[in-house]
């Protein structure tokens, strides 16, 4: 064991007895090593993936993501059954999305959340009933609303007064109605990054509650809108339940004025609820989660004495983040000597193009290696990228095998959102293939690019 006098490592990194390890809680529950000791996602070995794929690739586990959709919903219907309302499960598609990742969750019960034009297009190919589909945004365009209201989306969840306003004009020229949510800022800061915090005051998204009530009585006198509640997120990779009470509390105080002008049939209480990323992380069970913030909402309704009405909530990562794997070749090490200690940098063939959230965030990952457990004792590492970024690290702080070495396949867990949607082609480093796996299967659902791709966007040459 390093002793904090002799490392760099932080505080909360834990040296674990095996650098070979998987903790459950990070990977899919399908994670496992075979004989050789190379790592086995859906059935399928990372060396077999690896061949067929290359590297980098994200691998998403099927069945993963399909589990974790049903139980999600499972949780929120049956907390809702118990105190006499119905809950609906969206899954917010900005954390990933792909015309088979819509089929599975669908499939699965789910509604969909979409936030642009570009996520309504992928839904409607993939065959989503539009009817199950909610829109956000803070900047949704004309053009985009007007494909909404034409496509038939369930809900349109409204962000400015403007927007009311442009909906106005396009349903008194279609003669549709469509329904719509508001969304307002409860002022509740949840315990977590500044840039995944979405319901303090100082951020572009929803209405002030002070705002809201002229917000909704505008709404309720056009003709071609039907309000059908309110919709708060307080923010991203949250464990417990206090900030989803306080936020629930506040929004029936609204709720209540609210309803001495018409019925509110729904609140959507939003999503964001957190992962395991490394060892150390304790998220909150779903059931548990689910029970607390229904319970919130039932005991909040019954205190003012209204209805409860009809819930919805929005997760992403919680359906995807743990079911992705991303796996990576080992290129060059180096290790370097700091005042406290030593360092290892593992530098791999992806980085900040495929997962940016460690430079965006500052967000903590966990690694290991793939294509064999290693056999020499743990060694502290910094896993960084291919890209001309000093700030791009994959994975900021982890032990692994002090054998590890080129050729090395490594593999990084809970890499299933907000990965693939934030890529980009930095240095002109192709974006990786998604790969699904199940059953002992694995197929392409998403293809990568190629050089040939990248060049093709360049109109100073003629392919």
């Amino acid at each position: 064991m390093h002793s904090a006098a002799s490392s760099p490592a932080p505080g909360w990194l834990v040296e674990p007895d095996d650098a070979n390890d998987l903790v459950r809680a990070v990977w899919p529950a399908s994670a496992s090593r075979d004989e050789t000791g190379a790592l086995v996602l859906g059935g399928v070995s990372a060396t077999d993936i690896v061949h067929r794929h290359g590297t980098p690739v994200l691998v998403i586990d099927e069945s993963e993501v399909r589990g974790r959709a049903g139980a999600l919903r499972a949780a929120f219907e049956s907390a809702a059954s118990a105190h006499g309302t119905s809950a609906r499960v969206y899954y917010a598609g900005k954390a990933l999305l792909s015309t088979e990742i819509v089929r599975w969750v669908m499939d699965e019960g789910l509604n969909l959340d979409v936030c642009t034009g570009g996520e309504l297009e992928v839904a409607l190919a993939a065959g989503a009933d539009a009817a199950r589909l909610g829109f956000h945004g803070n900047n949704k365009s004309v053009a985009e609303l007007a494909r909404a209201v034409e496509a038939g989306v369930g809900t349109v969840i409204v962000d400015s007064a403007i927007e009311i306003e442009r909906l106005a004009a396009i349903t008194s020229r279609s003669g549709a109605v469509q329904r719509v949510m508001l969304r307002v800022n409860s002022g509740v800061h949840a315990e977590t990054h500044d840039f995944l915090a979405t319901a303090h005051e100082d951020q572009k998204f929803g209405f002030p509650l002070a705002d809201a009530p002229a917000a909704v009585a505008r709404i309720r006198e056009i003709p071609g809108l039907n309000f059908t509640g309110l919709h708060c997120h307080i923010g991203s990779q949250i464990f417990g339940v206090a900030g989803f009470r306080e936020s629930a509390s506040r929004l029936l105080d609204l709720h209540e004025e609210l309803l001495a002008d018409g019925d509110i049939p729904q609140l959507n209480l939003g999503g964001g609820f957190g992962i395991a990323y490394t060892r150390v992380d304790d998220p909150t069970p779903i059931a548990q989660l689910a029970e607390g913030i229904v319970a919130a909402v039932a005991e909040g309704c019954a205190a003012r004495g209204i209805p409860v009405p009809a819930l919805s909530f929005e997760p992403g990562r919680a359906v995807v983040g743990n079911a992705g794997v991303t796996l990576y070749e080992v290129g060059t090490i180096k290790d370097v000597t700091l005042d406290a200690g030593r360092r290892r940098y593992v530098s791999v063939d992806g980085g900040m193009s495929d997962n940016a959230r460690t430079a965006l965030y500052g967000a903590q990952y966990s690694a290991r290696l793939a294509s064999r457990s290693g056999a020499e004792a743990a060694v502290l590492v910094r896993v960084v990228g291919r890209h001309c970024e000093s700030g791009d690290i994959v994975v900021d702080h982890e032990y692994l095998p002090g054998d590890v070495t080129p050729g090395d396949l490594l593999a990084v867990p809970a890499t299933g959102a907000y990965c693939a949607p934030l890529s980009s082609n930095y240095n002109h480093v192709p974006r990786p293939p998604i790969i699904a796996v199940r059953d002992g299967a694995s197929r392409v659902i998403v293809r990568g690019e190629s050089m040939r791709d990248l060049l093709a966007r360049d109109a100073g040459i003629d392919l």
